[in-house]
């Protein structure tokens, strides 16, 4: 089915003159076209269906070995000039990036299909949602997407009426580690993926249009797109206070998203409108009005529990994609954290032996529909949004962070969101547990200069502006035992109160100089276990520490060099000061 809009038939017409497919698949997301897909993947082997009985409708991908996550040294940002990507992206010329990438797409889909994806990102009918074309070579691909957006026919509609959209070409190719690249080219809408089919790098209306082309549209359009979760909290009077937090991958964005509250909070109830991505943009009444443009939830499988994400495992019994997950031998999904079953085949599908390493592959997926979450909120789909309260960034820090602060001001809280740092995870490849500065949790993400960046969020700040609170959390403190501290999980509930407590003017907090802290006594902490000590631990400003990692913020904010807004460095010295802290000290100077 050719579109009525020209540019676009054009522009799949030389794409399939380059890559030279036996066919070609305009995309209708419908229900029909689904199962014909999933017929062909259990025929040719990349879906195994799991045990309909328990499992109805649900299959199992097993990817590449090779190809099990992102490959952000792979990534690269493709800008006119190289200054305008930033030193938090790799950069290649936008010709040499083109020739490339289409050296590699020459005759690359030989024997296969062409699947034209037509997808919206966001509420069908929202004026913040944007789309885009996918094209791809992968069955996968495809099944992914529909769950993951707003696929098919209503999406081709609103492309042929606006006559925009941002141009994705994906193909798996060989899925040789040598021959993988994902390019991205801002100032053009489009980007080019080969040799993968890994989620980040091959479902492209994901992190590569929804967050890297989407910031550079969101700058230039005046809007936000950011690797945040949203959810709503409604207390036993019926009010519902929506949030935003900004979580590195893995670092507990779907639990959060999903929370629910202990028995110490009757009456209140978790909305989840989205685990991963939030796009805002100023409202009429100076307020950041927040959508997911996504559909769907594309998390991390191990260490989801009944314990840790009772939701989450709830929406996992149907209709539902898993990737290199383990299974048991009566062929049900399984991974490290499951209370119940034992593996029978690893994720390679070998026989389980806990030599080969963990079951399930510490990045394994699912991909299941939003709407399946018990939390899901049908405001969701609202076209303008929900309005957002309060912004939350965190990391995972084993010692110096406390359990929570306010930031003093909307410039301070920019401060805090661009100095964030947190130990990797298993998301990304390489090293895992390395501590890294990682910027609103956009670091692999933003699709600019980081500095660029910073003074966009900075610019929010205006007059007639009725902006968020900004906070940053850290649920990983440890004790000298190595232990966690804090329980987390649906005992975060306790610190989200606060926080909106103090949005509403309800909550006391004391002064320090990296922010505002709560009292002791004013956390809930009826019916939770915490000792005296455990608490102050995790109320504890450092002052010597903080003092250490203000200039080691500093040292990370020059690298940013001249185009660093003069307010972030200025905010920084202030809080550099308040700890005590020379103008050019360095961190070593510190101990």
């Amino acid at each position: 089915m050719p579109s009525k809009l020209e540019t676009l038939n054009r522009w799949v017409d030389e794409v399939a003159r380059l890559t030279q497919p036996e066919r070609v698949h305009w995309c209708d997301g419908s229900d029909a076209e689904a199962q014909a897909l999933t017929e062909l993947m259990l025929a040719t082997g990349d879906l195994v269906e799991l045990d309909p009985a328990t499992h109805p409708n649900c299959y199992l991908h097993r990817s590449n070995p090779s190809d099990v996550a992102r490959v952000e040294h792979l990534t690269f940002v493709c800008t006119r000039e190289r200054d305008d990507a930033g030193p938090n992206n790799p950069w290649m010329a936008p010709d040499e990036a083109h020739r490339k990438m289409d050296a590699l797409f020459a005759g690359c889909m030989k024997g296969r299909t062409l699947y034209v994806i037509p997808y919206c990102m966001g509420p069908i009918d929202s004026p913040l949602a944007r789309c885009g074309v996918e094209i791809t070579d992968s069955p996968y691909v495809v099944a992914n997407m529909r769950i993951m957006t707003r696929m098919g026919a209503s999406a081709l509609a609103r492309i042929e009426r606006e006559g925009r959209f941002v141009r994705g070409l994906h193909s798996t190719g060989e899925l040789d580690p040598e021959r993988r690249f994902i390019m991205h080219f801002p100032e053009e809408l489009s980007i080019k993926s080969y040799g993968s089919g890994y989620g980040g790098n091959a479902l492209l209306g994901k992190k590569c249009h929804a967050l890297r082309i989407a910031s550079w549209q969101a700058r230039s359009e005046g809007w936000m797109a950011e690797h945040m979760l949203i959810l709503g909290i409604e207390n036993p009077q019926g009010e519902t206070h929506y949030v935003a937090a900004a979580f590195p991958s893995a670092c507990g964005k779907t639990n959060l998203a999903m929370l629910i509250p202990p028995k110490a909070y009757p009456g209140w109830k978790v909305w989840t409108i989205g685990d991963d991505i939030c796009w805002m943009q100023p409202g009429p009444d100076g307020r950041l009005w927040a959508i997911n443009p996504e559909a769907g939830f594309f998390g991390v499988a191990p260490g989801t529990s009944a314990k840790t994400n009772a939701n989450a495992l709830a929406m996992l019994d149907h209709d539902a994609i898993f990737t290199n997950v383990a299974v048991t031998a009566d062929n049900q999904p399984w991974w490290e954290g499951l209370a119940e079953g034992r593996p029978a085949k690893d994720w390679q599908g070998r026989d389980y032996d806990p030599a080969n390493g963990p079951a399930a592959h510490p990045n394994s997926r699912f991909t299941v529909s939003a709407r399946q979450c018990p939390s899901w909120s049908p405001r969701s789909e609202d076209p303008q949004g929900v309005p957002i309260s309060a912004i939350i960034f965190g990391g995972r820090r084993e010692s110096l962070v406390p359990l929570v602060f306010e930031a003093r001001n909307w410039t301070h809280g920019v401060l805090v969101g661009a100095a964030m740092g947190s130990e990797t995870t298993a998301a990304a490849t390489g090293a895992v547990g390395v501590m890294r500065r990682d910027s609103m949790a956009m670091k692999p993400f933003c699709g600019y200069n980081f500095a660029d960046y910073f003074a966009h969020w900075l610019s929010f700040d205006s007059a007639g502006a009725n902006l968020p609170k900004i906070f940053h959390v850290n649920w990983f403190r440890k004790g000298a035992d190595g232990k966690f501290v804090w329980p987390g999980f649906g005992d975060n509930m306790r610190v989200l109160e606060w926080i909106l407590n103090r949005c509403k003017g309800q909550a006391g907090a004391h002064d320090t100089p990296i922010g505002l802290l709560p009292h002791r006594g004013d956390l809930n902490l009826d019916g939770l276990d915490l000792s005296a000590a455990a608490l102050d631990t995790l109320l504890d400003v450092d002052h010597e520490g903080w003092a250490r990692e203000l200039v080691a913020i500093g040292e990370y904010l020059d690298g940013y060099g001249a185009r660093l807004p003069a307010a972030l460095r200025d905010e920084q010295r202030r809080v550099a000061a308040a700890l005590g802290v020379r103008a050019s000290q360095p961190a070593a100077a510190l101990g």
